[in-house]
């Protein structure tokens, strides 16, 4: 497949920007994230701008907490997808987002595509909202940071009048579980792996489960 660098990209408008296909990796192109960043008052994504600024200001300095992605569905979204924990490359982009330039990305982006499911369906979050990261290796997330990253779920759930499922991809993810259930019994649940590559290519047949699992979210998106 061709790069996804879009060397030639000056001064790169919001129209310009959105009239780009969709493709993996795109946001390491510095015009397309700026272009993004200018999105994010836009009506279905800017109560979960201000969510994560209300975020950045209670954890104080130094706290770096991507935003959620305009391209998403916003406050609209249908499915939550829960992962652990940003990345480097979220930090760099700005942006929780499966256009981001790291595998993890790649894999959630073209999963989602071979299921079914509409980006405009969907919004990703994680369950630490921080980086705990080194700058150049991300660590795993702790019981404390669990802790600490749960306690603004609620308030995330009260933004997404639509929702109708969690996708919790991940056992960190899965300790989401309670908190989910306590505030919003109605939501249905789904289990998932982990979509980074550490899982995809770890054994033959790891990439086909996390299908099969976002292929059964599709088919309940679907229901009435």
């Amino acid at each position: 497949r061709a790069s996804y660098f879009y060397p030639s990209l000056p001064n790169l408008s919001i129209r310009e920007h959105n009239m780009l296909a969709d493709l993996p990796k795109m946001l390491r192109c510095q015009e397309a994230k700026a272009s993004r960043m200018l999105q994010l008052g836009e009506s279905h994504i800017y109560p979960l701008t201000h969510f994560v600024e209300q975020l950045r200001e209670s954890a104080g300095p130094g706290a770096e907490i991507p935003y959620f992605d305009p391209w998403d569905g916003g406050v609209d979204a249908e499915a939550l997808f829960l992962l652990e924990a940003p990345g480097a490359k979220a930090v760099a982009s700005g942006f929780i987002s499966r256009n981001n330039p790291d595998e993890t990305a790649k894999n959630m982006f073209d999963l989602g595509v071979e299921a079914g499911i509409g980006r405009k369906r969907t919004v990703l979050w994680n369950v630490v909202p921080w980086y705990i990261g080194s700058g150049t290796k991300i660590r795993a997330a702790t019981p404390l940071d669990l802790e600490a990253g749960l306690q603004p779920l609620p308030r995330l759930l009260a933004l997404l009048p639509k929702l109708r499922t969690v996708v919790l991809l991940g056992r960190k993810a899965e300790r989401a579980k309670a908190a989910i259930a306590s505030v919003r019994p109605d939501l249905k649940l789904f289990i998932c792996a982990h979509p980074s590559p550490l899982y995809v290519n770890n054994a033959i047949g790891n990439r086909e489960k996390i299908l099969t699992k976002l292929r059964q979210v599709n088919e309940y998106l679907q229901q009435n």
